[in-house]
Formats: structure tokens, sequence, C-alpha cells
């Protein structure tokens, strides 16, 4: 593959990275919007909610199939474009079973777009010879930021929701037709199996990928609580912890390629998941709110490369397919963002938001022990 390849398809990974975290983030603003225009309470706007989750799994089912037999590049660019098409109908929905299935439809490209650029990730890094998965995971948090700035930049200075949602929309769709050219067509494989349970190694990154993505839910949906309930800092600045957790996996993230390629994968497994313990031992022993603060760094930093770490691992193992392989990963991930907040909530209620906290802890502990296993896992 020549050098002006290769940064071609570089460019188009990160871009596409970027349209993921920018296409879920312009959502978000919108939800607020949604729920006054269709007058529902809480409850039902729950469950049209849960729909974009449903949407994103059912579309994992079957994207590493279709990578497996198309390639990534015609998946990524359909489930892209996808996105910015489908945008403006979630700000124009007009009732709930509409809304519902616009959100379904959404969750679904998202979900696809999730799968098969990392698959597509896994090719670009195989064919550079060198870790670039931190770095195009660093894409989608830069995406989130741009996307929820930007959705309410528009919101904030008069622009009505349809007009913010096609200005965002389109953006999205200009984004997607600049990558796509560049990026790799990789050879359909020959046919195979529809459904190939995860085994073995990859039941392991799977699992490691739940344990991850649940500390991360649980940093959103969580942290602001714990900030006013145990540490007594005002609702208005609660959100401060979630916000500097988000920077320090970025910045985490956008240094992680080079940090791994120094240390290898064993090391940054075992001092990133320790380093996020330290943090949740920081905010949960420090009784004051500004230095217990600190803790989010920690975590966010720690927790940066550890995800990007097991897509690769998964592309590298050849106990299954590699598509079916980072499907498994990424619906593991998914699982943990959609139940974990949840099973949160369980264990707070009887036992108190701190034990669940200490909880999410030991499971990092879990990444730690493994370390070993993983790193050492040549297929």
């Amino acid at each position: 593959m020549s050098s002006s390849v290769q940064r071609a398809a570089k460019l188009a990974t990160r871009i596409a990275f970027f349209v993921a975290g920018f296409g879920i983030a312009c959502w978000a603003p919108l939800v607020p919007f949604a729920k006054q225009r269709l007058a529902v309470d809480d409850a039902a706007l729950g469950l049209l909610l849960l729909c974009l989750g449903v949407g994103s799994v059912s579309a994992m089912l079957v994207t590493g199939v279709l990578c497996a037999r198309f390639g990534s590049k015609p998946v990524i660019t359909t489930s892209g474009l996808a996105l910015a098409l489908i945008l403006p109908l979630l700000a124009a929905a007009s009732t709930a079973t509409t809304l519902a299935l616009a959100l379904f439809a959404f969750g679904a490209a998202l979900g696809s777009l999730d799968v098969a650029v990392n698959i597509h990730a896994i090719e670009v890094e195989r064919a550079e010879g060198r870790p670039l998965m931190s770095g195009f995971h660093a894409q989608f948090s830069i995406g989130g930021f741009a996307g929820a700035g930007l959705m309410t930049l528009l919101l904030a200075t008069g622009a009505d929701v349809l007009t913010s949602a096609l200005a965002c929309a389109s953006l999205t769709g200009l984004a997607m037709l600049l990558a796509a050219p560049r990026l790799l067509k990789s050879a359909p494989a020959e046919a195979g199996p529809l459904i190939s349970l995860p085994h073995g190694f990859v039941v392991l990154l799977a699992a490691l990928a739940c344990i991850m993505f649940l500390v991360e839910g649980a940093m959103l949906d969580w942290s602001a609580l714990l900030l006013t309930s145990t540490k007594h800092l005002a609702e208005a600045q609660a959100g401060i912890g979630y916000m500097l957790f988000s920077i320090a996996m970025t910045v985490g993230r956008l240094g992680g390629d080079a940090v791994v390629s120094r240390v290898g994968d064993r090391t940054t497994l075992i001092w990133g998941s320790g380093l996020a313990i330290a943090g949740f031992v920081i905010l949960l022993i420090v009784p004051f709110a500004l230095p217990s603060l600190a803790g989010f760094l920690f975590i966010g930093l720690g927790a940066s490369n550890l995800v990007p770490i097991l897509f690769r691992k998964a592309g590298k193992q050849t106990r299954m397919p590699v598509e079916l392989a980072v499907a498994a990963v990424t619906m593991a991930g998914y699982a943990g963002v959609l139940l974990g907040p949840a099973a949160i909530g369980l264990v707070a209620q009887f036992t108190g938001l701190q034990t669940a906290f200490l909880f999410l802890a030991a499971l990092l502990g879990v990444v730690t022990l493994s370390a070993r296993a993983v790193s050492a896992e040549h297929g």
C-alpha cells in the first residue's frame, strides 16, 4: 500500500470516528425539545430512548457479517450517510411512534457505524504496523464535544430545532462524502457463518469491554449525583466531574498510541486500570469537593487507552472471524452502557452510591488481573 493511500485511509478513519461521536452528541440537546413537543412523561421518554439502544444492538448483530462479506467501506459510508439523513427526522417527529421508529433507525446506523469503523481501524493499523487505535477513538470524543457544542450553540442563538438539526446533518453528510473515497477497499471474504458465538479469548475481551463501558456510563449518569450527595457540591456545578473525566480521556487517547508503542499492551492495561482505580479511591475517600475532583482526571486518563487495546486484540486473534469478534466486543460494550447505569442504581439503592462506585473500582481490578492473559494471547 502506498504512503499516500495509507495517509488517506487514516484521515478517513479519523473522520468516520468523528462522525460517530458527532452524530450521537447532536441528539442529546434535542431530547428536552422532543419531550416537550410530544408532551410525554419521563417514563414514556425513557421507553423512547430505549429504542435507540435496541436499534444499535440489532444492527450490530448483522454488521460483522456484512463487513466480512462486502468489506467495511460500504457499511461505513451507508451508515454514516444514514445518520445524516435520520437526524432531522428526530427533530421533526410529531408522534411517539414516528420518533420511536426514527430513534431505532438512528441507533441502527450508529451501531453499524461503530462496528464497521473499528473493523476498518484494525485494517489501517495493521497496514501501518504501529498502534493507531487510541488516536482514532479520541476522534469520537472530539466529535462528541463538537456535536453537542454546535447543536447547543445553534439552539442558543435562536435557530429552531429542525433548522439546527438540518445544519448539523449537512455537516455530517459532507464529512462522510469526504471520507468515503479514502476508505480502504477490502476484499470480500468467502461466505461464512451468519452467526458465530464468541468463545474463549473473545469472551474475555467482550467481558472487559463491558466493564470499561459500564464505568464510562456510570461516570455520565451517576457522577454528578455522587458529588452533590457526598461532597455537597452545588447542583449547578456537579457536571464538572464528568467534564474533567471526558477531557482527561480525550487527552489520554490523543497521546495513547505513543504510550502503547513505548510500553506495550500489558503495561498499559496494568497501569491504566491501576490509575483509574486510584482515581476512584481519591473520589471516595477525599472529603472535600474540589480535591476529590482530581479523581475524575485519574479515572479518565487511566481508562483512556484500555478499550482501544481490547479492539486491537480482537483484530489480532484468530479464533473467530475478526469482523464477528469486533461486533461481539462492541455489543458487549453497548450492554455495559445500556444496562450498567441501571445496575449501579440497583446497587446504590441497597448499599449506597459510594459502595456502588467501590464496586466499579473492583471491576477495574478484573482488568488489571486480566492484563497478562490479554497481552499474551496471539490467536
